[in-house]
């Protein structure tokens, strides 16, 4: 009885400790995907090519919206001609000397913008 016993506590304890090193193999994955994300397996990017039509509506659709900048540039830049043409002379000289200072103003910014974000990148590297 004793021998008998004594094979099923050893029998218990050998089955004991392999349910726990399973265990433990599991946990360790989890907490591996907790760290990494998914672990390595197939990856493929799924390439879907789209039909001709669609890319040729597309870029019809891109060259016709170019074509709408284009002119909308275009008419914004005779408007304001239009607007410098229609003054009288001094009206015409104070607007042209207003357009330099803009100018002037604007590129005086931006040049210290430039000058103070790339103290700071040198700053934080």
């Amino acid at each position: 009885m004793k021998k008998l016993f004594l094979v099923v506590f050893i029998l218990s304890l050998a089955l004991g400790s392999s349910n726990a090193q399973l265990f433990h193999k599991n946990a360790s994955r989890k907490a591996e995907k907790g760290l990494f994300g998914k672990t390595v397996g197939n990856k493929k990017d799924v390439k879907v090519k789209e039909p001709k039509k669609v890319l040729k509506a597309k870029k019809k659709q891109e060259a016709k919206q170019k074509k709408l900048d284009k002119d909308y540039d275009k008419s914004i830049k005779q408007s304001q001609k239009r607007t410098i043409e229609i003054q009288t002379p001094e009206v015409k000289a104070r607007m042209r000397q207003n357009q330099k200072d803009t100018a002037a103003r604007e590129k005086y910014k931006k040049k210290k913008v430039k000058s103070s974000t790339k103290k700071a990148g040198k700053k934080y590297k």
